[in-house]
């Protein structure tokens, strides 16, 4: 397991190009990624923006959930993730208490099956598609990765579909949002079918995980996620990496996971033989 002391190392990262790209863009935003069947909530909730290079072609696409307890939070395009040579699709999904937590995932992986089936129509690889989020994002994140159940009603593999999950500071056990409609107590965790760590396994997709420092984060996120990285390395995964970043708490985390999370993809790419 890797700390990272990046006070210093985010800037020269920034310094030495991963933010030098800077490619020309174009922004689609509000496209429906389900269809809403005459529900207004689905139709209002489930919506994304595209930000894709307008200068190349075959360029690889991130899937970025948003954070905020899948009970708060808007779809948003990250910054530092913009420019940088593949596309980047910010998706708004439907909130606990007025839906399920269920319906939460269910969302995602609607959402990153519209990306599979439509990127190719606006110049990315279907092949070359990465799925992150901050938080409750990389919650949604490892369950569409790692349960093969919530895609399999668009026909999609995920271990087929998606180039490496990209999980920032995720809840890998059962989501304290969905404890709460169970009527646990955040101190009281749990490991069900709606956890990530139940559904450790060798053969799913390479797994870059993300956290702040372990005295910093919110309720032994770090701890979570480093026995996440443990279960993979002991089911024999093959590819799964673990960073944790020094100085940085849970909310201002992603200032330096993006940097780390576009060297990786950019590597990612390169082993896979895309641009």
């Amino acid at each position: 397991m890797k700390r990272l002391l990046l006070l210093l190392a985010v800037q020269l990262l920034f310094c030495t190009g991963l933010s030098a790209q800077d490619d020309a863009c174009r922004i689609v935003r509000d496209i429906a990624y389900r269809d809403s069947g005459g529900d207004e909530y689905i139709d209002s909730m489930c919506r994304l923006d595209l930000c894709c290079p307008t200068d190349r072609k075959g360029f690889p696409t991130v899937i970025w959930f948003h954070g905020g307890g899948l009970t708060a939070g808007h779809r948003e395009l990250p910054e530092a993730l913009c420019g940088q040579g593949f596309a980047v699709v910010g998706v708004e999904y439907r909130l606990s208490p007025r839906v399920k937590i269920a319906q939460c995932v269910e969302d995602a992986a609607a959402a990153a099956a519209w990306v599979v089936e439509n990127i190719a129509s606006y110049g990315g690889d279907p092949h070359l598609i990465f799925v992150a989020g901050h938080s409750a994002g990389g919650y949604l994140t490892s369950m569409i990765g790692l349960d093969k159940r919530w895609l399999a009603p668009y026909g999609i593999d995920p271990d087929e579909a998606f180039a490496a999950l990209i999980p920032y500071s995720g809840q890998v056990v059962t989501h304290f949002a969905r404890r709460s409609e169970l009527g646990l107590p955040d101190t009281q965790p749990l490991v069900d079918d709606m956890a990530p760590l139940n559904h450790v396994r060798p053969d799913c997709p390479p797994i870059l995980i993300l956290s702040g420092d372990r005295e910093l984060e919110m309720l032994g996120r770090y701890e979570e996620n480093a026995y996440f990285w443990r279960m993979m390395q002991v089911v024999g995964h093959p590819d799964v990496q673990i960073r944790e970043f020094d100085g940085f708490d849970h909310g201002n985390m992603p200032q330096a996971g993006h940097y780390v999370a576009v060297r990786y993809i950019r590597e990612r790419v390169k082993a896979l033989g895309g641009r």
